[in-house]
């Protein structure tokens, strides 16, 4: 059976290049979000300023996110990816020009400008996970969709790390100039990666539907859906409280003091553990107990940060980074597999945009937290605090919850395989 088969998405050739183009547009995006955390810290030296970037973006991204979702239900998806990635590139360009050692601007005036670029940079983040969503379900089967999720998932998963850790390579190597100048290329190459993809029929059926009530058809649904509810508040919840990685700066700088090559090294540590999962779950269906899993997964991730928070030697830390990369990457294939599952395809942009809301702009209010939290308790307290909540917020969920708990998602396929 298809779902069976670890390399069922793969043995498509559209979807292929959407995860070349996906790994390329986040790691770029990604490495960008840590040049700028560097240089913004190396200006600063304030962790509050470090939260202040994730405030910037947080604010656009959730106050656009669910007209986002209801723009994307009614357009073609190809050409609106291409059209975020080429503003996008924009943003990748104007950051590049600021960093040059001919820039003559004080350092508020530079720091200002990159903040307004975060902030713009929010406002298009707010359409991708939409698109994104909405896309993958327009180039696989219903039946391969768990693989896609795997596959889809372990490469964001990958990318969103491995791209800050050659941040941190190339920030020692090159500087920051030129690590901005790298990016720029990347977003280049993702519009045309973009460009391979066909255009795909506009699924909604609803085409000129009021932007109100179409809104309010797609929160309707969400909270009206158990299993698409719970999964995302479960995970709101971990990636809020567990945003360690918005202070490793502090914690190469100051703590464990290691440096640029230290600080990349530490990002990478998630990435392997992310690949690792990537392996393990296209191998080993995810679907069976899928809501007991989760909760395993993120009770695992919450140790993970603890462990890190408390450790003053390098390489446990970098173990301790390695572990919170596998069950975030656990987590994440799960919950994308819950939600191409349960979604119908006309919603997908109003559903993936509640998503959007709930968990994707977490990881920046998530940077914002621990940056507050790291300014009024300290550094390592912050971290501890944030995986205490993430374990405690398991705990009262498994209790509380004994539906999610039991969730399954074996019928579901069950049912796509049939209709197939």
């Amino acid at each position: 059976m298809a779902k069976r088969d670890p390399y069922a998405a793969l043995r498509i050739k559209e979807f292929n290049i959407f995860l070349a183009l996906r790994f390329v547009l986040v790691f770029a995006w990604s490495m960008q979000f840590i040049v700028v955390e560097w240089q913004v810290y190396s200006l600063t030296k304030d962790p509050l300023s470090l939260g202040l970037i994730g405030l910037m973006e947080i604010i656009p991204a959730l106050g656009m996110a669910l007209f986002a979702g209801h723009i994307v239900d009614q357009k073609e998806k190809r050409n609106l990816f291409l059209c975020i990635i080429a503003l996008f590139s924009l943003i990748s360009l104007g950051l590049f020009l600021i960093s040059s050692d001919s820039i003559s601007w004080d350092k508020k005036t530079i720091l200002y400008s990159i903040y307004a670029f975060v902030f713009f940079g929010g406002l298009l983040r707010s359409f991708f996970g939409p698109t994104i969503f909405s896309l993958i379900a327009l180039i696989v089967p219903k039946k391969v969709y768990p693989n896609a999720a795997t596959w889809s998932s372990s490469t964001w998963q990958m990318a969103s790390i491995l791209g800050p850790a050659i941040g941190g390579f190339t920030i020692n190597w090159i500087g920051v100039h030129w690590s901005l100048c790298i990016i720029f290329i990347l977003v280049m190459i993702a519009l045309f990666l973009g460009s391979l993809i066909g255009k795909k029929p506009v699924m909604n059926p609803k085409i000129g539907e009021p932007v109100l009530q179409s809104l309010k058809e797609g929160v309707r649904f969400v909270f009206n859906t158990k299993a698409i509810l719970g999964a995302l508040t479960l995970d709101m919840v971990a990636v809020l409280f567990g945003g360690a990685v918005a202070l490793l700066p502090i914690f190469a700088q100051d703590i464990l003091k290691v440096g640029s090559e230290g600080f990349g090294i530490l990002r990478a540590a998630p990435a392997v553990g992310a690949f690792l999962t990537m392996l393990i779950t296209a191998y080993i269906p995810i679907s069976k107990n899928a809501g007991l899993k989760l909760l395993i997964a993120i009770f695992g991730f919450g140790l993970s940060i603890i462990a890190f928070g408390l450790s003053t030697v390098f390489w446990v830390s970098v173990v301790a980074l390695f572990f919170s990369g596998v069950t975030d990457g656990v987590s994440m294939v799960i919950r994308q597999t819950i939600l191409q599952l349960k979604t119908p395809d006309h919603m997908r942009g109003r559903v993936a945009s509640v998503n959007t809301m709930f968990v994707g702009s977490s990881n920046e209010l998530g940077a914002f937290e621990s940056g507050v939290t790291a300014k009024l308790m300290g550094t390592v307290t912050a971290v501890v605090f944030g995986g205490s909540m993430t374990i405690l917020t398991v705990l009262t969920t498994g209790i509380i919850s004994p539906s999610f708990r039991k969730l399954d998602l074996e019928s579901d396929l069950d049912a796509h395989e049939k209709s197939e």
